[in-house]
């Protein structure tokens, strides 16, 4: 296994070393991915896991005008009414007074700006509901559209007094219950993760994929060091105290710098892994190659 020379971008540390997983949206993109995985001869396995997904988010209501006002200077909130006034514009482009329309015909689900108007003009009045279809019944005023902003909270930090000074502020979490689906790779050799990445490139969520290539390389590297060790140190414990004495192990790349921590029951999981894998044999205190 090589040590890293290519560009990543930068991540300060790796903490723990657990196993390389990709997150996938569905049961038949789990079950893919892992049967190409198993014909590259990748060693993996699936995993379905139901875990809540909590969001919170910071609410400010009003008239366009009033939070126009209101905005200057808090970046979140005027990009926002930017973009609400030029869905505004584009919506009343190609949808006259009078004229019906049916809901796909003015917007898809990825227009968040438009739902957010279309549900301002019906409580207007200016949008009225007819048979399932929408008929505009007047233009109105983007001014006087009343409209509940809401924000992801971390998007608010830096801006939270001032906001709270400012709007008519209220707050909401959104808790969803859903499943998820993971394919592990339990390899540490780093021509099989670098196989594992490329086959999941194009299946599993770019987040996993990213927070994958980081484990990877950390997988990799503490298992080559503990391999190089073990031949010095053929007693566990002390392979155990000889790894503590080097935490972190620092893999130094072109353009950025890795840092593996870890503690003492993490490294006894991974030399159980390296068993398994086939690449060391622990029995008792010994060790062998």
């Amino acid at each position: 296994m090589e040590n890293v020379n290519k560009v990543i971008t930068p991540h300060p540390f790796i903490s723990l070393v657990r196993t390389l997983r990709f997150e996938v949206l569905s049961k038949e993109d789990m079950n893919t991915l892992s049967r190409e995985l198993s014909r590259a001869g990748v060693m993996n396995r699936t995993k379905e896991e139901v875990r809540p997904d909590v969001a919170h988010y910071t609410i400010i209501s009003g008239t366009y005008a009033e939070l126009l006002e209101r905005a200057e200077g808090i970046e979140p909130v005027a990009e926002s009414l930017e973009e609400l006034k030029a869905a505004f514009d584009d919506l009343l482009s190609y949808w006259k007074p009078s004229a019906e329309k049916r809901v796909e015909e003015l917007f898809d689900e990825s227009e968040h700006g438009k739902f957010m108007l279309m549900m301002a003009l019906l409580e207007s009045g200016a949008v009225v509901e007819n048979d399932g279809k929408l008929i505009l019944r007047e233009v109105p005023s983007l001014d006087s559209l009343r409209l509940e902003l809401r924000f992801p909270i971390e998007e608010m930090e830096g801006y939270l007094e001032a906001v709270e000074e400012r709007f008519n502020v209220g707050m909401i979490t959104e808790f969803t219950l859903a499943k998820h689906y993971y394919v592990e790779v339990m390899e540490v050799d780093r021509e099989l993760i670098e196989s594992a990445l490329r086959i999941a490139e194009d299946r599993a969520t770019e987040e996993s994929i990213v927070d994958a290539m980081f484990e990877g390389i950390a997988r990799s590297v503490l298992a080559d060091t503990i391999l190089e060790m073990a031949w010095e140190h053929r007693k566990k414990n002390e392979l155990l105290e000889a790894l503590m004495e080097r935490e972190p192990i620092v893999v130094d790349g072109k353009n950025e710098r890795i840092n593996v921590y870890f503690d003492e029951d993490s490294i006894e999981d991974f030399l159980k892994e390296l068993q398994t894998l086939g690449y060391i044999k622990v029995k008792g205190n010994r060790i062998w190659l």
